[in-house]
């Protein structure tokens, strides 16, 4: 569960060099929408279920949390910041969900793996964190903006169980998004851009890697796993990333980035060790004692 949970991060950090080399500049809210809508059309016309009752307005809350509000804060962020630091920002997602988690839906978050968010955000400081040339108000609103709305996100998924499968909670919330986008990318950023066969690629990975694929592994490890460890494991996304970067923009890697990768990697692991230890179940023989004990209180 936690590798197919780590592909959503994995897919996730290969959209700041995509949106760099691939997509035309300066139009986040383009990109979010092509990134939810047509996706979320398709598996919606392969899953044939709508939204009954009251998830009508719980898939709306959470596709606007998830998506639509998520996807333009996360492009604006990518266009207005550097990108380490931009995904320096996200590393605090993993504290922001255990801190709506606790509230929300009674998960109180335990001390090893509050520890485990703090160094794994400190790793992806020593990875990624550049000179903050090009720091701009409206980037770090975005960065900050995608933080709070996904936390919230993800533990609305984990507080309301949906009577359906995975892929079709994913296809409502795609399609709420991106709903929610057509219009406000039309006022805002007017007729779409030209699209060549480099763009054309870069959305589509985006889409159907980045998106589709990414968030059905994402929400499936969400409704197995605790909040707080699942969020944990997105901090894999700075890796792959900062990866990507050194293979194909150039970008230094030194001893400070292997540290702090193998702290963020490190912050992954010591996480998912406290959800099993938190999680596992009692053994047999500690089972046979209780049911002795309780055997004894009632007497013969």
């Amino acid at each position: 569960m936690i590798l197919l949970t780590a592909v959503a991060p994995a897919a996730w950090g290969t959209t700041y060099i995509v949106t760099e080399k691939f997509l035309p500049p300066d139009r986040p809210l383009f990109a979010a929408l092509v990134r939810a809508l047509p996706v979320g059309l398709v598996l919606l016309a392969w899953c044939r279920r709508l939204p009954r009752g009251d998830w009508w307005w719980k898939a709306t809350v959470m596709g606007l949390c998830n998506i639509g509000a998520f996807f333009p804060l996360i492009f604006l962020a990518a266009y207005h910041l550097p990108g380490g630091l931009a995904a320096t920002i996200q590393a605090i997602s993993p504290l922001a969900v255990m801190a709506l988690a606790w509230p929300l839906i009674g998960e109180r978050p335990a001390a090893a793996r509050v520890g485990a968010a703090v160094i794994g955000l400190v790793g992806v400081t020593l990875l990624v964190l550049r000179s903050p040339d090009g720091v701009t108000t409206l980037g770090l609103a975005g960065a900050f903006g995608s933080v709070l709305v996904s936390a919230l996100g993800f533990v609305l998924v984990k507080r309301w169980t949906p009577p359906v499968d995975m892929l079709t909670l994913v296809s409502w919330q795609l399609v709420v998004g991106g709903i929610a986008l057509l219009p406000l990318a039309l006022l805002v950023e007017g007729a779409p851009p030209a699209i060549d066969l480099e763009a054309a690629l870069g959305y589509g990975w985006i889409a159907v890697v980045g998106t589709g694929l990414a968030y059905v592994c994402w929400f499936t490890g969400l409704r197995a796993m605790p909040a707080g460890a699942v969020s944990l494991i997105g901090l894999v996304n700075p890796v792959v990333g900062t990866a990507l970067g050194v293979a194909f923009a150039a970008e230094a890697f030194g001893w400070v980035q292997a540290l702090g990768m193998a702290l963020v990697l490190g912050g992954v692991l010591l996480g998912q060790r406290t959800a099993r230890r938190r999680t596992a179940p009692r053994p047999p023989q500690a089972l046979a004692r209780d049911r002795e004990l309780v055997a004894a209180k009632m007497g013969p």
